[in-house]
């Protein structure tokens, strides 16, 4: 079933594109992420450009996020507050990561350097899932259990002046904290076409310290605003979306999600979450070896 997409200027299999929105679906249903972070490198990999695979996997993260809003929403399970802060720097994020995006598009070097945030993103939260994950197993074998970490915010958060109280998330910071955070998750986000929650939610946890019941739904209404802005963004500058290649992936992950919740009930969460590091760390040295490879084409530039 081949597909035109008009702003990638190719035709590609729909049945393919719908497969990929679906693997992200199921690892979205599984570990509880927005599956933006490997939606983005899978198409990379199977030919799309760069540029309108992070731009249409942006737009793909908002449709995604709403369900997941709107359930933790009705369990009290969002602290709209801490969220909107979030929401603003997410969106002042996305002006800065559009100057950003259209600066290094004219610089012929926009496609290099979203493999390369990739690979280091990827690595680096790969890294620290695989190296955690392993401590638990390690400790669920020896019997011997792993010391919880006491919830506090980081040293540099209660440096910062201006505190807010933030009742839902029993805290007393500063709101340049979580501004700061939601802007660098905007940039991110404009730049690579991920939602961010994989970045996000442990960052509130271990940076932040906000409470663990409010984190993953606040973290979805922060990326829902934010992925919306970053889809009107690139919409106006760098007109890189491709609705058609969007839809697709998004049917995809619908569908692949409700597959993925129903299996992540029977799975045990430490072995999954070692899965899912395995996963992120193959993608990031298939992204690292692709920047070495020699193309099959090499073009010169010659004065005439």
């Amino acid at each position: 079933m081949d597909v035109y997409l008009p702003i990638a200027n190719l035709s590609v299999n729909g049945l393919i594109i719908i497969g990929l929105g679906a693997i992200t679906g199921v690892l979205s249903g599984i570990f509880g992420v927005g599956g933006g972070f490997l939606t983005t490198p899978l198409m990379i990999f199977y030919g799309i450009p760069p540029t309108v695979a992070a731009a249409s996997a942006a737009s793909q993260v908002t449709g995604a996020s709403v369900s997941g809003v709107f359930a933790h929403s009705r369990r009290g399970g969002v602290d709209y507050q801490i969220g909107s802060v979030m929401v603003a720097g997410g969106i002042l994020g996305t002006g800065i990561g559009a100057v950003l995006f259209n600066l290094l598009e004219k610089l012929g070097q926009i496609d290099t350097v979203i493999n390369i945030l990739y690979v280091l993103l990827l690595g680096s939260i790969g890294s620290l899932m695989a190296k955690e994950s392993i401590q638990s197993i390690r400790a669920e074998r020896s019997g011997v259990p792993v010391a919880a970490r006491k919830r506090r915010h980081h040293p540099m958060v209660a440096s910062l002046p201006m505190r807010w109280r933030f009742y839902r998330s029993g805290l007393y910071i500063s709101p340049l904290a979580p501004l700061i955070l939601g802007m660098c998750t905007g940039i991110l986000t404009m730049l690579m076409g991920i939602g961010g929650g994989f970045i996000l939610v442990p960052a509130m946890l271990y940076i932040l310290g906000m409470s663990a019941n409010v984190v993953v739904g606040t973290s979805l209404w922060q990326i829902l605003f934010t992925t919306m802005a970053t889809t009107m963004m690139h919409a106006l500058t760098t007109h890189a979306i491709d609705i058609v290649l969007a839809t697709m992936l998004l049917l995809g992950s619908v569908t692949g999600a409700q597959i993925g919740a129903m299996f992540s009930q029977k799975a045990n969460p430490v072995k999954l979450r070692l899965l899912l590091a395995t996963i992120v760390l193959l993608v990031a040295a298939r992204m690292a070896l692709g920047l070495g490879y020699r193309p099959d084409e090499i073009f010169t530039m010659a004065p005439l």
